[in-house]
Order: structure tokens, then sequence, then C-alpha cells
């Protein structure tokens, strides 16, 4: 076998890994298969002999070609918000398998914290906390000491896990009523929405959340259930997460955020929830993953 097979069989072998790894970083399954085949490209091309460990080699590879896409993307301000806004109602279409499978791998909603992260913390994190890559490996890829590697994974960090005054009581009794209310929109069940909503129960949204002709407040539960029911398929492309110190649902179509639903709960039922899809307070929401 030709030497430039063995490589390229050697390369296949760990595609998969830096599949992973570029898709957690770039949260675009376009964008990492493209960074994966660039790591392939500068392979062929360098002398390996040298290479000792070729899957930390090309991981430290795709990391460096990962970080200068987002160092790129930042710099042209691109905001997910606001390219999947363009795409109008077709974004709450649900995923296609092969990106829900790695949706479902990262959790859509860790990577909508991601997404606020910076290109270097966003880079940091994922390796250590995600690969467990030593912090003195990611230091040279990020070009930073290992001491401030160190900080960066921590911000990024802080930012997942979120800051709640709710007990870790509070919060379960939250997420049991909101996982409720969340599968029954997933699966159009009218009396199961019934039962978790409150009689008196109100819906607030902006206008941007709403197709043509939808009032911005609604009020009672059969109102705001039919609404629910007609509105299903941007469930399937939501997930619960911790919104403002309290559990809500994030509407995350290949895990972009586009929608935020803060939910107020009492007595086991849904009191009222607000659906905000203007960018800027989406950007100002403090969003952290469920634990």
């Amino acid at each position: 076998m030709r030497a430039e097979d063995m490589l390229a069989r050697r390369f296949e072998t760990h595609r998969g890994h830096l599949r992973a790894v570029a898709y957690r970083m770039l949260g675009s399954v376009s964008e990492a298969d493209d960074a994966v085949q660039e790591a392939w490209l500068r392979l062929a091309r360098h002398d390996t002999g040298d290479v000792e460990n070729l899957v930390g080699w090309l991981t430290t590879v795709v990391s460096r070609i990962c970080l200068d896409m987002l160092r790129s993307r930042a710099a042209r301000r691109e905001d997910p918000i606001d390219l999947l806004a363009e795409l109008g109602d077709a974004a709450y279409d649900s995923d296609p398998e092969h990106e829900a499978m790695l949706i479902d791998s990262v959790g859509r909603a860790l990577l909508v914290v991601l997404d606020t992260l910076g290109p270097d913390e966003r880079v940091a994190f994922v390796l250590h906390d995600l690969f467990a890559v030593p912090f003195d490996q990611i230091a040279p890829i990020v070009g930073r000491t290992t001491a401030t590697t160190k900080k960066l994974a921590s911000r990024a960090r802080q930012r997942a896990q979120g800051e709640s005054t709710a007990t870790a009581t509070e919060l379960a009794e939250q997420r049991h009523v909101v996982e409720a209310f969340l599968t029954a929109a997933r699966g159009g069940d009218l009396d199961a929405l019934l039962a978790v909503l409150a009689p008196d129960v109100v819906r607030v949204a902006d206008p941007a959340a709403l197709p043509a002709g939808m009032a911005a407040v609604v009020r009672g539960a059969r109102a705001v259930a039919e609404e629910t029911v007609l509105l299903q398929r941007r469930s399937r492309v939501a997930t619960l997460a911790v919104v403002n110190g309290a559990v809500g649902i994030l509407v995350a179509p290949r895990g972009k955020l586009l929608l935020a639903l803060t939910v107020t709960v009492r007595a086991d039922r849904i009191a009222g929830y607000q659906v905000i899809a203007d960018p800027a307070r989406l950007r100002a929401l403090d969003i952290a993953v469920l634990a």
C-alpha cells in the first residue's frame, strides 16, 4: 500500500473525533466538515515523520482552523439570531437527521451557550471540558499562557452553569412542570396542555415571534393551548434551559437561538410565559444549561 493511502486510512480513523471537536467549536455541520477537510489537506502536505501522536496533532490543527473561523465570524459580527430570522417560518423546520444526532450529542442548550462565548473562550472550554485536553496543550493554540487559558475555560464554564437564586428543589419543581408543557406541545396534546396550564394563564410575545394575525397577548388556558398546538413545529427544535434564573424554554433550530420562553410556575402549573424574539432582548438574557 502506498504511503499516501496509508495516511488517508489513518486520517479516516480519526475523522469522527475531529468532526465532533469541530462541530462543538463551530456549531455548524457544514463548517465543521470544511475544517476537517482543511485538516486533511494540511496533513497531506506535512511530513508526518516527526508526528508521534497523530490524533493529538490533528486535534491541534482542527482547533486552530476552527479558532480562525470563529475569529473571522466575530470580525464580521455575524449574529446567528439575525441569520435565522432571514429564514422566516422555515427556520422552525426540524433539523436534518444527521445534524439532529450531533445536536443531541452536544445538547441544544449548550450549543446556544457556546454561541455566546468569545472565540478563545469557546476553544478553551470545548477542548478542556468536553475533550479533556490539558491546558498546557491548549495554551499554544489560543496563544495565551496556561494560567490565562484556565481563566478562559473557567469563564466559559461559569456561563454554561449560570447563576440562579432558585434552590435545587425549586428548579426541579419548575422543570417537572415546564417539561410536561414542552412534551405536550411536541405531541400537539390539547388535553395535556390544559392540564399543565393555569386557568388564567397569560402568554405575552414579541411581535417578531408571532405569525401574522396572532395577538401579542393571549389569556386563558384554552386559548393558549390551542395556539400552542397550532405552533407545534416550533417545539420540535426546542429544549429546556435556565433562563434568567428559572427553568424556561429555548427554540433553537440547528442549535441557534431564535426564541426564548421565560416561564412563571405557580402551584405546579404554568401561570404565564413570555416569548422573546427581539435580538437585543435575546442577547441580554442570562441563559445556562439545566443540570
